[in-house]
């Protein structure tokens, strides 16, 4: 009777890395206590404590990620990978939300959805990422997919009083759930095929020295799962021609969202194509290399291209993306550990720049109605060049332009792309930089070779039988709930004591662009040791 307490006495649960862990129980705490913080009845805790701890429990995350590089290990029986790779793109989605919180402090989407719902779903979106790109096995892959996006179909609509905000959120549930289940379907098809979830393990069963694994290569089975993967994901990253939804969700988000959408997601998208095709997949290389080179030549055509008759900054910042998005594919195909390392870094150079354009639009769109359009930036060179700069500093550095990083980003996957003899996709690269001159060098000509216009009173249409009221600005599908709440419109100081944060953050990020333009070599370095975490040569 007495032997079966010693036996159980001598049983160990599973080890437990709780340094490799750190991150994710710091975002899981913080997010439980922003939401219960936000619970609580004062105005104060809710408008001023909730943004403020959350900006710590990302400071916190962000210390324990830098203290973590250069140290591998797997956790969670092996589900997890806490590598170089995963910490250098969880420091990307980290420094990203961090910026959004900066953003939301004065935001309507905010206070209408709850200061601690917004910033909770914000911390659980970034969970989800940082499961996503250290995941080593199919289900846990899946399971960091729909934590990065259930929060972020819920934040697209988080302004519930704009129609358009309502909008990209129905529209981002929607083609995400079409992403999601062709994503789930083909992974369904690749355990079919390998017998496992593990990545590992899916590489052995692929280039192992079976007669099974002779034959995988050409069974429907794993082949036919590999195309609906590259589907899903391709969903996810906004890569042609599975980029639909991208102008309309980024327009209609509110733009604190956006910026975090079109940095930390897209970072995440793409680590997640290196971890599952340079590591689960890379043994059937010959046959995705391909498929994977064509969806990035159609998504730079179709970036760039699409860009060229917006009139709204998000809509061109979205097409925009899309085009990037098509370049760090690129770095994806050449499958070596250059390309590896282009990759990665082009990922790191894409977030400041495009923290600091979205900081300016945000800017724009407190002073006057509309301030997304670029029509809002005639003029802004003579009024307010502390934003001027950081759009100029940002067009040219996505357009590849000398002294910037991104034209350092692009030179290191065209080197890539070479070397993995892939010359031609280089050239498109080239191309593709050529035709987003026409628009990024608009924005650029806006701001500062055109005069402002005249400053006159936005008028708000009739609502609900009501007179158009002037000096107040509409609102999308406005409602007399939506009337009363903002009935004392935008703020109207054009200077930037009335935008401190924002304009702290352009400047920042895109000084970040130069800086780093001039001396990459730290950038570079990261690139290097992330290269080297999924190939194993250090």
């Amino acid at each position: 009777m007495t032997a079966l307490p010693l036996a159980a006495a001598h049983i160990k649960g599973p080890y437990i890395d709780w340094g490799a862990f750190s991150p994710f129980v710091v975002l899981a705490v913080g997010a439980l206590l922003v939401l219960i913080v936000g619970l609580l009845s004062s105005s104060i805790a809710r408008e001023r404590v909730v943004p403020a701890l959350t900006a710590i429990t990302l400071g916190v995350t962000i210390a324990f990620e830098i203290h973590g590089l250069h140290h591998q290990t797997s956790i969670i029986s092996g589900a997890l990978r806490i590598d170089d790779l995963a910490l250098i793109l969880d420091l990307v989605f980290s420094i990203s939300a961090l910026a959004a919180v900066v953003l939301s402090a004065r935001e309507r989407a905010a206070s209408r959805a709850g200061h601690g719902e917004y910033h909770s779903l914000l911390l659980f979106s970034v969970f989800g990422m940082a499961v996503l790109v250290s995941a080593q096995n199919l289900v846990t892959l899946f399971v960091g997919l729909e934590l990065l996006s259930i929060p972020l179909y819920i934040l697209c609509a988080s302004d519930s009083r704009r129609a358009a905000s309502l909008e990209s959120g129905l529209k981002y549930l929607v083609i995400g759930s079409v992403g999601s289940a062709t994503l789930a379907y083909g992974l369904a098809l690749i355990y079919g095929a390998t017998g496992s979830t593990d990545f590992a393990a899916i590489a052995n069963a692929i280039t192992g020295n079976s007669v099974r694994a002779g034959g995988l290569l050409s069974d429907p089975l794993l082949l036919t799962g590999i195309g609906l993967s590259i589907v899903g994901f391709a969903f996810k990253a906004s890569v042609a021609p599975f980029h639909q939804w991208t102008p309309d969700v980024y327009e209609g988000a509110p733009t604190p969202i956006t910026a975090f959408m079109a940095t930390a997601t897209k970072a995440a998208a793409i680590g997640v194509f290196l971890r599952f095709f340079d590591v689960a997949v890379i043994g059937a290389q010959d046959t995705w290399a391909p498929m994977l080179a064509a969806l990035a030549t159609i998504t730079i055509i179709v970036g760039n291209v699409g860009a060229l008759g917006q009139s709204s900054m998000k809509r061109i910042l979205a097409y925009s993306g899309v085009g990037q998005a098509g370049y760090m594919l690129a770095g994806v195909v050449v499958g070596t550990q250059l390309g590896i390392e282009a990759t990665v870094f082009y990922i790191i150079t894409y977030l400041p720049v495009n923290i600091a354009a979205f900081a300016v639009i945000v800017a724009r769109e407190r002073e006057r109605s509309g301030g997304d359009d670029i029509s809002a930036l005639a003029g802004l060179g003579a009024r307010q060049p502390w934003l001027a700069w950081p759009m100029t500093i940002a067009m040219l550095s996505l357009a590849g332009i000398p002294s910037t990083v991104g034209f350092i980003g692009k030179l290191y996957l065209i080197r890539a792309l070479v070397a993995g003899d892939y010359t031609w996709l280089a050239i498109m690269i080239v191309i593709g930089s050529m035709i987003s001159l026409g628009y990024y060098l608009r924005v650029i000509a806006t701001m500062w070779m055109s005069s402002p216009e005249p400053a006159v009173a936005p008028v708000r249409p009739a609502v609900a039988g009501r007179p158009a009221v002037a000096g107040r600005p509409a609102i999308a599908g406005g409602s007399p709930e939506a009337d009363a709440a903002d009935a004392g419109g935008w703020p109207a100081a054009d200077s930037a004591v009335a935008n401190a944060e924002v304009v702290f953050v352009a400047v920042l990020f895109s000084a970040a662009g130069i800086l780093f333009g001039i001396i990459p070599s730290p950038l570079l370095n990261l690139a290097a040791h992330a290269g080297r975490a999924i190939t194993g040569i250090f």
